[in-house]
């Protein structure tokens, strides 16, 4: 347990968003890997069967409540149209320069939290757990169109956050 807690509520967290629910998934997690202890002390894979059940403790969680929660990129608004600007994600590579590894994480932490749950979902899912679209699509149950465009609009948000604190951050130091 302590070799993964770490990596099982970090999955939890970056998914749901809540640091109590969080750790009651982790709970949950821990108590499921004692059920198979048996099967998982001495297995090469264990993590991974961790970090698997983990993100779908999470996946349920969040679709308990889905049906609550009304997602703005699942109705189109009468005034986008099709002239919506393409969003470049790609930031400067100076964008982490003089920020330490600790630092960078926190930061990406801070500005992936402030995402919406449909984007951030998404993106968790394929950049951190190496998901591919289409598993992400069946495991949230939308189609893999919304799902390229939930990603693509969470890439953009997120280096807007982060171009937004790298911004602040220059200011503060001029």
């Amino acid at each position: 347990m302590r070799a993964y807690q770490d990596m099982v509520y970090s999955t939890a967290v970056r998914l749901v968003k809540n640091e109590a629910q969080a750790e009651d998934i982790a709970q949950e997690v821990f108590l499921k890997a004692h059920e198979h202890y048996d099967r998982l002390s001495s297995s090469p894979t264990a993590g991974g069967w961790l970090k698997t059940v983990a993100t779908n403790l999470s996946l349920n969680h969040l679709s308990r409540y889905r049906n609550r929660w009304r997602f703005f990129s699942e109705f189109r608004r009468d005034d986008a149209g099709d002239d919506e600007p393409e969003v470049e994600f790609a930031a400067p590579d100076t964008f982490f320069a003089g920020v330490d590894a600790e630092d960078r994480r926190t930061l990406v932490e801070e500005a992936l939290a402030k995402l919406p749950e449909h984007q951030r979902v998404p993106l968790v899912l394929f950049h951190f757990e190496d998901m591919p679209y289409e598993e992400i699509a069946r495991k949230l149950r939308v189609s893999l169109a919304k799902v390229k465009t939930d990603i693509l609009r969470a890439r953009a948000a997120l280096a807007q956050i982060l171009a937004r604190h790298a911004k602040h951050r220059d200011e503060i130091r001029s």
